[in-house]
């Protein structure tokens, strides 16, 4: 890879040094993985620019955002991409449509904050919202604590907008099924002569969030959502650019429900009663959780008095 070259083509940043490098070989896992070059791009030409250097010399390329995966997928030998210092706005927004066209480095705490004036926000919470990224939450399917009543970032993506690994830019989103498309085609003949199998195999689970999402591509009446072929992919199919959401306006009144169990057994066996009154979340605090929380620092009383 001619980083050198690179550098004089684009209008980021290209880092080679040991110590960039080495803050960019890990992430929220357990792994280290060096990479031979980052790209801090500060527009979409510069990726397209280093994907197509990086195609010419058979050097793999990672797209990240904040870092939050927990199983090494934003780390990897060759290119990291860094998409959270400059590719982070929020490029349109459609108030009485709920809906809003992102930068994939957008962090979603920081998305939230532009929509709360409007009375709108996006509901799939994660834990990292304050780092994660929403290029980084469409590529491994985040859910978040209130999935159970706004679904995961698959049912919440309207379109995305990407550059393919051969440099050909493309919009995934809703589209018929029958169309001279190549690509389309033959993903609509991966998703018929593999129907039987994905009906037999794909968990029924509200929360399935592992794996390539080619249970949509199987035959039915409603149009081919391309886009759900990306979520979840982990940047293994393509490098978004711009991805189009749905919104849900700011939650207002809030109560909150405690219950008590005995056993962690009857407090997992209660929950399928729960949900059938309609609640935003559900969420599971065992001893263990108690007692950590107990002793994080920040939670102890000369903490608190320390901070008044």
């Amino acid at each position: 890879m001619d980083w050198n070259r690179l550098a004089s083509e684009i209008e980021g940043e290209v880092l080679t040094g040991v110590f960039d490098r080495g803050r960019y070989s890990t992430d929220a896992s357990i792994y280290q993985i060096i990479p031979s070059g980052v790209v801090v791009p500060r527009r979409f030409e510069d990726v397209a620019a280093t994907l197509a250097m990086a195609r010419e010399a058979g050097v793999p390329v990672t797209a990240r955002g904040g870092g939050t995966s927990q199983a090494g997928q934003t780390i990897n030998r060759g290119v990291v991409v860094d998409f959270s210092r400059h590719l982070n706005g929020l490029i349109e927004l459609d108030v009485p449509g709920r809906r809003a066209v992102v930068q994939p480095g957008i962090v979603l705490d920081e998305l939230n904050r532009m929509l709360k004036p409007h009375g709108l926000w996006f509901p799939v919470d994660v834990s990292t919202a304050s780092r994660a990224t929403i290029g980084g939450m469409a590529a491994n399917n985040s859910c978040g604590s209130r999935s159970i009543k706004y679904g995961l970032m698959r049912d919440i993506v309207l379109a995305i907008d990407a550059l393919m690994a051969d440099g050909s830019a493309r919009r995934f989103a809703a589209t018929e099924r029958e169309t001279n498309d190549p690509l389309i085609r033959d993903l609509v003949a991966l998703g018929t002569r593999e129907a039987d199998e994905i009906a037999a195999r794909f968990p029924k689970v509200q929360r399935r969030v592992g794996g390539y999402n080619i249970d949509a591509l199987v035959p039915g009446d409603a149009p081919l959502r391309l886009h759900d072929v990306l979520v979840g992919s982990e940047g293994t199919l393509a490098v978004s650019e711009r991805v189009e959401i749905r919104l849900s306006p700011v939650l207002t009144d809030k109560v909150l429900g405690v219950c008590h169990f005995p056993t962690f057994w009857s407090a997992m066996d209660a929950a399928q009663h729960i949900v059938t009154l309609g609640p935003v979340a559900v969420e599971l605090v065992d001893h263990n959780m108690i007692a950590l929380g107990r002793d994080c620092l920040l939670y102890t009383s000369d903490a608190a008095d320390e901070e008044d």
